[in-house]
């Protein structure tokens, strides 16, 4: 099968604005080439990836999962090229780390400044990744190490564990619950849920408490890519979402956190792919670890949190 990167670059820009019109636009193209580039596509993997009316273009189920699995190629892909002119150069010049929303909190900062001071050559490229990939790179390859919440699936990833943050559970704060000091996994079973805009399995499974329900799907109501997305579908009512015990430092009208009792904490670790090892990987993961060691405060005061006002009022 003869599939050429322009034609996936061509069918993701068609896939993200569900027109070929402004996806032409956008690549700067005609309409007619983009058009015949995608047939082209399509023809060559044997599937039809778009559903055509002369007033709507939408992805079919295909070319949906297509989309999901093509994002990544494509990152991998850039960062193997990437990775191969390092080498070409003789050098390694840059250290690219993934992470999710706020990081390894407040370790991120002494791991950050430790690294640069050890390696002043050394550029470090922070990318930042929404729920859609909580491996925050690295089951993509596209960066050399990360900051990652566990669990997902992490084939052929090794960790260095910093920290372990318990977990809460976000909430209206007219909710029949609010006026509690905690809650327990069984007064959230049947409450409609918040999930993760991710397919990852186990990172769902964690999230949406599926250990505890013999079975029985969890009742997910929508999706979300962020925190501040959770936040504001939480505050307007349209379901609870499990979160970490950091989501107390954005107080949100109308939200009120409180700790879960009886569920595991959220593994915080620094992630990288043993096939990308690296003696730059190796000294990252040795700085987190030795700075994790060095700030036991800091460690404390993320597994053990002060719980004592979670609530924001409903009209600031």
């Amino acid at each position: 099968m003869e599939v050429h990167t322009r034609q996936l670059q061509y069918f993701i820009a068609v896939a993200e604005e569900l027109s070929f019109t402004r996806a032409a636009q956008r690549l700067h193209v005609s309409q007619q080439g983009l058009s015949t580039q995608i047939k082209q596509l399509e023809h060559a993997m044997d599937v039809v990836l778009f559903s055509r009316t002369t007033r709507n273009v939408e992805l079919t189920a295909a070319g949906t999962v297509f989309l999901q699995d093509i994002r990544g190629a494509l990152t991998c892909l850039d960062a193997a090229v990437e990775r191969a002119r390092s080498v070409h150069r003789g050098v390694q010049d840059r250290l690219v780390l993934g992470a999710l929303e706020g990081a390894a909190l407040t370790l991120t900062e002494p791991i950050l400044d430790t690294f640069r001071q050890r390696h002043p050559g050394i550029t470090v490229e922070l990318r930042h990744f929404t729920y859609e990939d909580p491996s925050a790179g690295l089951t993509s390859g596209s960066v050399d190490v990360a900051f990652a919440r566990r669990p997902f699936v992490d084939d052929g990833v090794q960790f260095e564990t910093l920290f372990a943050e318990p977990l809460m559970v976000m909430l209206p704060t007219n909710h029949r619950l609010a006026d509690r000091t905690q809650v327990f996994v069984h007064d959230l079973l049947d409450e409609p849920l918040l999930g993760a805009s991710t397919t990852d399995p186990v990172w769902n499974a964690f999230w949406e408490l599926n250990a505890y329900r013999g079975g029985t799907p969890a009742p997910v109501v929508s999706r979300s890519n962020s925190l501040l997305e959770e936040l504001h579908k939480v505050a307007t009512g349209v379901g609870v979402v499990l979160t970490v015990a950091c989501a107390r430092w954005i107080p949100f009208p109308g939200v009120r956190l409180l700790p879960i009792a009886d569920v595991p904490p959220n593994e915080v670790a620094v992630g990288w792919r043993c096939a990308q090892e690296s003696p730059l990987v190796r000294s990252f993961v040795e700085v987190a670890r030795s700075t994790r060691d060095t700030h036991p405060e800091l460690v404390t005061l993320l597994q053990k949190p002060d719980f004592a006002d979670c609530t924001v009022p409903p009209h600031l």
